[in-house]
């Protein structure tokens, strides 16, 4: 990796009818450039379209080659398009393409050490599907541009980490997709994670059962019993510095207040962890793809087209992640300087 001084990161630009653009400036206006340096990619005219209703004033450095790159400014790298057709709110091929664009661009940056960190604004998975590309999210195409077999989508806001077996399936398949294996390299790479990433070095996890009560013994389901029990206690005997508890009931678990007792949490399904996070974070949350060899953050939200256009959309949650994604490269910064 280049050694830099400061962590440079890579900003996808998202879907340019939602409100990515407006996040990520008034995100930018204040962000401390001295920390870090930002290099949105992105065509020129959603920067300047996005700047009429965001009324930043910020100077930006327009640059074709990431050369060109320059410290303590806002670098925008211009992704060349055909004519923008702005329509807040609205879905199309043509955002569809230019976020996917934006992304690739990103992932190709990180892994050219061209930059140390990406931080991807929202897309709409339908606009995606529009132009041409069959994903089911950010996390599944991170996982086949990088080359990587097994990834993670985990959830974070300061202490409160959440991190999924199972990410964009529906509700009807993921008993079919549950198995010891998927759970062993779930919870291996959180475990690394949390001692690569977050410096925990003994990390305590906290497992949730799949069923209501977590089967109740059996009475409600088998998996505790047949599948998570078992990949838990394997895990247990080969790693003795790995605190792990469960499978938890998943309902009581946050009244409770046990996740303030561990480290991270692994949900089954995908609203089994997030809808519990999200009312937790208060709007700051952070998605954190754990297991690439690049560092990924986003915010913990959609699109929001009914609001795109306006100027109004909370820009907090993007913030966080942006920071997070600064505080993770520069570690990776300075262990490279060690090394």
């Amino acid at each position: 990796m280049k050694r830099r001084k400061i962590p440079h990161i890579a900003v996808s630009i998202g879907d340019f009818n939602g409100i990515g653009p407006e996040i990520i400036l008034k995100t930018l206006a204040q962000a401390d450039l001295y920390r870090s340096t930002p290099i949105i990619i992105s065509p020129k005219e959603v920067i300047e379209r996005a700047e009429e209703f965001t009324f930043s004033g910020i100077d930006y450095n327009f640059i074709r080659e990431i050369s060109e790159v320059k410290n303590s400014v806002i670098n925008i790298l211009e992704l060349k398009t055909n004519t923008i057709k702005h329509s807040p709110g609205i879905q199309s091929a043509q955002s569809g393409k230019v976020a996917m664009q934006s992304i690739e661009n990103c992932i190709q940056l990180c892994l050219n050490d061209g930059t140390d960190a990406m931080v991807t604004a929202p897309i709409s998975k339908e606009a995606v599907n529009l132009a041409g590309f069959d994903i089911p999210g950010h996390t599944e195409f991170l996982a086949s541009k990088t080359e990587t077999d097994s990834v993670l989508m985990m959830l974070v806001s300061e202490n409160l980490r959440v991190a999924l077996v199972t990410t964009h399936i529906p509700i009807s398949k993921v008993a079919s997709k549950i198995s010891k294996e998927l759970i062993e390299t779930k919870i291996n790479i959180l475990a690394n994670s949390l001692r690569n990433d977050f410096r925990i070095s003994h990390p305590k996890i906290a497992v949730f059962g799949l069923n209501p009560h977590a089967g109740d013994g059996g009475v409600i389901g088998m998996e505790e019993i047949d599948i998570i029990k078992p990949a838990l206690n394997k895990i247990k005997e080969q790693q003795q510095d790995l605190i792990l508890h469960g499978p938890f009931p998943a309902d009581a678990f946050f009244g409770q207040k046990l996740h303030t007792k561990h480290d991270a949490i692994l949900a089954m399904y995908h609203d089994q962890g997030l809808a519990p996070f999200k009312l937790l974070s208060f709007g700051s949350g952070v998605n954190f793809t754990a297991g690439l060899p690049i560092i990924r953050t986003s915010p913990d939200h959609g699109t929001a087209f009914d609001i795109a256009g306006k100027g109004i959309a909370d820009p907090s949650s993007f913030k966080e992640a942006y920071n997070l994604a600064v505080e993770l490269a520069k570690k990776r910064i300075s262990e490279d300087r060690t090394n």
